[in-house]
């Protein structure tokens, strides 16, 4: 097991974050990252700036943790891309691991976005292609 503090200086420059936003789909999201089923994420900007967190840029690593607060990889961004939810593609769904079709990525955004208090059909999304850096547990 390692510390956060630890986990960051060994990726100096890199941020914490959390996939997901309950216990279930954050364990769901770190069990496909860590077996190489997802390696496409995107979030609403709105999302980012509500939350204060640093979007993602290529090359960078940051610590994806469990929402226990303990570090579990580390992702290093392979590429960076900006654009509207209601412009999501389906050659983009089949890397985000957790979903059957484009149909099925626009419903459980919806609701997630929602939940957040940031959906719109034209809000802008950040779509994050990465690769695991490292593996902490």
């Amino acid at each position: 097991m390692i510390s956060v503090p630890d986990a960051l200086a060994r990726f100096p420059g890199s941020s914490t974050f959390t996939f997901g936003d309950s216990h279930e789909l954050n364990v769901k999201i770190l069990r496909l990252v860590s077996n190489g089923f997802k390696t496409v994420s995107c979030d609403a900007v709105a999302n980012f700036e509500q939350r204060g967190e640093r979007m993602p840029e290529p090359e960078r690593v940051d610590i994806a943790l469990h929402n226990n607060g303990l570090p579990v990889l580390a992702i290093r961004t392979v590429a960076v891309d900006l654009m509207r939810f209601d412009e999501m593609t389906e050659d983009l769904i089949a890397d985000q691991g957790e979903f059957r079709d484009l149909a099925h990525w626009r419903e459980g955004y919806e609701a997630y976005l929602t939940r957040a208090g940031v959906f719109a059909p034209d809000a802008m999304m950040v779509v994050e292609r990465f690769e695991v850096a490292d593996r902490f547990m």
